[in-house]
């Protein structure tokens, strides 16, 4: 049976990339939505097995200067309420946690590179646990504070890094989504403003170091996922 998975996409170079073969792999047909020129309010929330919340240069808290950013986090809050999955990467978890009332926010560090990342005890047992001891890309500024009712996943030494309920949320602030083609566009594009001392040319070195491994584990941890939503609580049944 082909299931149905809609992509929220802010940039088309911030697009689906590692996570795309991963969700056709489980047999979802993708619907890509780029909000910024399209009508997110006609959209029917509960419309699709799977949202995807992608990220983006856009603050979660800048609904005033970008209006459609309101309406992507009344439509993941009217699908959360219902508890029908989610999967939100960066700008996506950071809306995520505003649609379940949580704060996002401008944060004091800038996260760049390919970064490790601390599981917690909850994470071990989660699908994140496929990025344990994995240098996962960071790019971003923003943070958010904790949702109530979610477990944390996973955090580095300045934000949290991801974040889950049951087997139908799942929140990183990481990016599984990066794929070769992506980085390098993110490099040619915005390496210059990154505030860590990090140069184009270190990106690119740690990149050709450890951008395979991340990929991997992101396939796992996305795959391990969808794996649980096709299970006996899977998209059909609204519980844990």
């Amino acid at each position: 049976m082909t299931r149905t998975a809609l992509v929220l996409r802010h940039d088309p170079g911030i697009g689906l990339g590692n996570v795309a073969p991963t969700l056709a792999s489980h047999g979802y047909a993708v619907t890509t939505i780029d909000t910024p020129g399209g009508d997110v309010g006609a959209l029917d929330p509960l419309d699709w097995d799977v949202v995807v919340a992608l990220g983006g240069t856009e603050g979660a808290y800048e609904t005033d200067a970008h209006p459609y950013l309101a309406a992507e986090i009344e439509l993941l809050a009217t699908r959360a309420a219902a508890r029908r999955p989610i999967l939100g990467i960066c700008l996506g978890a950071q809306m995520l946690a505003a649609a379940l009332g949580a704060r996002a926010y401008r944060g004091d560090a800038h996260e760049v590179g390919l970064l490790a990342v601390d599981l917690t005890p909850a994470g071990t047992a989660s699908p994140v646990r496929h990025v344990a001891g994995v240098r996962m890309v960071e790019w971003h500024h923003d943070t958010f504070d904790l949702p109530d009712g979610v477990e944390l996943l996973a955090t580095s030494p300045s934000y949290p890094q991801a974040y889950g309920v049951g087997r139908w949320l799942l929140a990183v602030q990481f990016h599984p989504e990066v794929d070769d083609v992506i980085l390098d566009g993110w490099i040619d594009r915005w390496s210059a403003e990154v505030h860590t001392g990090l140069t184009a040319e270190d990106l690119r070195a740690d990149a050709a170091q450890h951008l395979d491994a991340a990929q991997a584990a992101s396939r796992a941890m996305v795959g391990e996922w969808l794996d649980g939503l096709a299970g006996p609580d899977g998209p059909d049944v609204k519980n844990d």
